[in-house]
């Protein structure tokens, strides 16, 4: 008998991880050096928010326009597209040009994120084992904030020694890494028989420490793909994706902010400013395995979902409440709880989508919900960026971030009502 097919190695996790976090490194990175750049190039607060909005903005467009045309390209060559990408966005910003080159290379950074959701979940459904599968969507979803974590801590640091710049240049050899390691591992990893894609029994030898779980207890097993399926979306995905936009919102006000609010309103040098968003990355890490976990478990979508809106509300009010009294140690908090809440939506979105979209839809369904995303991440920085250019500055900014958080609040309860009137 024909031996079962080796498992996926953890170099295909690693590459996953890396495909979704290849792209968010250059605005991570200039967003930890952000103080040093409006000096520089001398724009204001609003228009470095422009970074962000360009960047996002193309990822949107990418994600709903490209998605389609991702289902019919291979794994492989959407991820050379997506390191090749990233890695070009990163090289552009060494490029002595003002801030209009800082836009392009914004630019092509979002369109490295036209892809990964999309390409990684079908990867997941085609390559990896069902009981690992919800696992490992945890880890790759991660990949955002583990790029957080590196731009955040790293960039500052090699801006000392190399300016802004040199730093971005030196960040630039990762995806190229990560493009080598894809090459290796996509080629390592068949796609599965139809048999294994269905039931694969976990090798008792083996531990899965990728957070998986029983696959005759699976609440994700595999949708069997139909002509509908692949033509038509459930309203689900569609209430997936406005609760992206809204989230996104938030997410990337703070993200982008976070590091300029830490030095201009608590007068932390900026070493120090780009930790706080390291320390969410961090903590933004743990939270989408753990939220995921709890997904694999069986959890219902709707209600992990209010409970994280809630948390991020409470993290806008730490924000808040840190601008008015100063007091550093409710900075660190709010940035625990946005790591631990706003953070950890993506995951639970993803799982939730691999829970209902067969894989032959996967990328453009995944490109759906994530253009919501996107859209929410191009809104929130621009948004705050006037805000804080406006005589209210953080103090307005933060309050318009939970009402944010509150209207994700409402949306998730309204989810839960139809969840109950669908049993």
């Amino acid at each position: 008998m024909r031996r079962e097919q080796q498992a996926p190695s953890r170099s295909l996790l690693t590459v996953l991880l890396g495909a979704v976090g290849a792209g968010p490194l250059l605005l991570y990175g200039l967003s930890a050096v952000s103080d040093s750049i409006i000096v520089d190039l001398g724009i204001s607060e609003a228009q470095f928010g422009l970074l962000a909005t360009a960047c996002f903005a193309c990822a949107a467009i990418g994600n709903a326009t490209l998605a389609r045309v991702a289902d019919r390209h291979s794994d492989m060559s959407l991820m050379i597209i997506v390191f090749a990408l990233a890695a070009a966005a990163l090289a552009l910003v060494a490029v002595p040009a003002g801030f209009v080159m800082l836009i392009i290379a914004a630019a092509l950074s979002g369109l490295a994120q036209s892809f990964p959701n999309g390409v990684t979940n079908r990867i997941l459904l085609e390559r990896v084992p069902v009981q690992k599968r919800i696992g490992w969507v945890g880890i790759k979803q991660s990949g955002v904030q583990v790029s957080q974590l590196v731009a955040s801590a790293v960039f500052p640091l090699l801006a000392a020694a190399a300016g802004w710049r040199g730093a971005a240049l030196v960040i630039a050899l990762v995806p190229l890494v990560l493009m080598v390691m894809a090459w290796r591992s996509l080629g390592a990893a068949p796609l599965l028989t139809e048999t294994s894609a269905s039931v694969v029994e976990p090798d008792p030898g083996e531990p899965d420490l990728e957070g998986g779980v029983d696959a005759a207890a699976d609440p994700v097993a595999p949708v069997t793909p139909t002509p509908a399926a692949s033509q038509q979306y459930p309203g689900m995905m569609w209430a997936l994706a406005a609760f992206g936009l809204l989230n996104g919102i938030g997410v990337q006000a703070t993200n982008v902010y976070m590091p300029l609010f830490s030095v201009r309103e608590l007068d932390f040098p900026l070493v120090l400013g780009g930790a706080t968003a390291a320390v969410a990355g961090a903590i933004g890490v743990a939270a989408r395995v753990g939220w995921a976990r709890q997904m694999a478990r069986g959890a219902s979508g709707p209600r992990v979902l209010l409970l994280l809106a809630l948390i991020a509300v409470t993290g806008a009010a730490m924000f808040s409440a840190a601008g008015v009294t100063g007091w550093p140690w409710l900075l660190w908090l709010a940035a625990a709880l946005h790591g631990t809440s706003a953070l950890g939506v993506s995951v639970v979105l993803m799982s939730a989508l691999i829970r209902s979209i067969p894989a032959t839809a996967m990328a453009s369904a995944s490109g759906m919900v994530t253009a919501g995303m996107f859209t929410g991440f191009a809104l929130g920085p621009v948004a705050m960026g006037l805000l804080v250019s406006s005589p209210g500055g953080f103090s307005l900014g933060w309050a318009v971030v939970g009402l944010v958080y509150l209207l994700c609040v409402l949306l998730a309860v309204l989810l839960m009502r139809a969840s109950r009137r669908s049993e």
